[in-house]
């Protein structure tokens, strides 16, 4: 009989559908589980953090025993050897190539034609090739990729050293003839092991595994929690059932499978796996005068903000004193702390006056003149409102665009002549700079705030 291949792929699953992060300890549970009950395979989750995942995943590398850690290796080749830092102590590692063969997810997701994708599955399998013998080539989206495309690619993975290929249907609408159709046509033209990573959108994963099995494939990428993924105890059992008609068996341990699952589960924050009361992250942030500077830096991460520790420390001076007067702050609050006390920056820009004209019946049109080291810099721009007009006449100041993350506008105090505060995000080759800008006039404290946000990003670059 023909061993199927397992692959645990719950780190992932729940990365990409979890809202919260998982906790260290969730990780380590989940891996450990995945390992207890016989996979061949752990699939880390592609890194987001370098600095924290690093730690994580070496650490899970090193106490999984028996099944082999794999972890994405992303776009580039810096990014092959961050994900090779990760792995290479675990007692058997693999790299995995992940890129799109669809035409629809190549030009819209990854910006590549379908003749420069051969070149780049070439390019990253080499890399990875070049420091870890295992690697395997995972066609995204090939259900709905080109047969000939595919097959192609294929083949310039298994050229430059690819071991394995899986085939995943990130459309989740295949049948489960068509998944095992694709997998006998792509095993008839190579000789490496070829797996499939089927969805459960439409409840046939265990079908369309099976059929895959069937019909030639090697193994099989499941998930012990997770949305819309071929779950490993349904498909445990399904195996067991039907094994000698398949003429297969997997090395799963089914005594202890759902057993250990169950355990594993519960060990972690149950959010992991119940998507329907699954709440946004930035509405778990609640911080009192009994938080550390741990806890502030963990809910800023999760706000999209890298404090130093002196940001943090000054942080952490506002929120005691904001929680003398009250019980707690949340997201929103702690954003204004971090707008107006961390990262600050010496006043590259500074305003000199602004003129703005809007009505119900014309664009807006604003003027701004900015003083830069004595140098006054004036912009005019239209915009829909004199807030968009005037950020779009700052740009002309400044000759540059930056992304405008969140923009939000509240009063802090009562009555018709009350303080309006504006809160400003900018995002900067991925990171976020915040400013604050309190006036009695909304536009006014809007300027200040986008100006003290871009004094931030200029400080930063200098």
């Amino acid at each position: 009989m023909k061993k199927i291949y397992v692959a645990d792929i719950t780190l992932k699953k729940l990365s990409e559908d979890r809202e919260v992060a998982l906790l260290f300890r969730e990780k380590t549970a989940i891996a450990a589980c995945a390992d207890s009950i016989g996979a061949d395979a752990i699939e880390l989750a592609p890194i987001k953090n370098l600095r924290e995942d690093t730690i994580i995943y070496k650490t899970i590398a090193k106490n999984v025993q028996n099944a082999t850690v794999a972890i994405p290796v992303g776009s580039t080749v810096e990014d092959v050897a961050n994900a090779w830092e990760c792995v290479k102590d675990a007692h058997r590692a693999r790299l995995i190539v992940e890129l799109p063969v669809s035409t629809v997810q190549m030009e819209y997701t990854y910006h590549l034609k379908a003749d420069k994708m051969p070149e780049k599955i070439a390019e990253l399998v080499s890399a990875c090739k070049a420091v870890c013998n295992d690697v395997e080539f995972s066609a995204l989206d090939a259900t709905r990729a080109d047969a000939d495309f595919l097959i192609l690619s294929v083949k310039t993975a298994v050229e430059k050293g690819a071991c394995a290929v899986t085939l995943c249907d990130d459309a989740g609408i295949a049948m489960p003839h068509e998944i095992a159709a694709l997998a006998a046509a792509v095993k008839a033209e190579t000789d490496i092991p070829v797996y499939v990573q089927v969805s459960d959108r439409i409840n046939m994963a265990v079908a369309s595994a099976i059929a895959a099995i069937t019909d030639g494939a090697d193994g099989v990428k499941c998930a012990m929690a997770g949305k819309d993924v071929l779950m490993t105890g349904a498909f445990c059992d399904a195996v067991n059932v039907c094994s000698d008609r398949i003429d297969a068996v997997c090395g799963l341990n089914n005594t202890k499978i759902h057993a250990s699952i169950q355990d594993m589960l519960e060990s972690i924050n149950h959010e992991a796996y119940s998507y329907d009361v699954a709440v946004s992250d930035k509405k778990k942030i609640l911080l009192d005068s009994t938080s550390t500077l741990a806890q502030i830096s963990a809910a800023a991460s999760v706000l999209g903000y890298e404090l130093s520790d002196s940001d943090c420390g000054n942080v952490y001076k506002a929120l005691m004193q904001v929680c003398e007067k009250k019980d707690a702050v949340g997201a929103k609050e702690l954003e204004a702390l971090i707008a107006s006390t961390a990262m600050q920056a010496p006043s590259t820009y500074h305003l000199e006056s602004y003129t703005t004209n809007s009505s119900n019946m014309t664009a807006s049109m604003t003027q701004v003149r900015l003083n830069r080291h004595g140098e006054i810099l004036s912009g005019v721009s239209m915009g829909d409102g004199p807030i968009d007009s005037a950020f779009r006449a700052i740009e002309q100041c400044i000759g540059y665009h930056y992304e405008l993350d969140d923009f939000q506008v509240q009063a802090v105090t009562e009555g018709k002549e009350a303080l309006g505060s504006a809160l400003v995000r900018l995002r900067n080759n991925g990171r976020l700079f915040s400013g604050n800008g309190i006036s009695t006039d909304i536009v006014a404290a809007s300027i200040r705030a986008y100006i003290n946000a871009l004094n931030k990003i200029v400080f930063e670059e200098e």
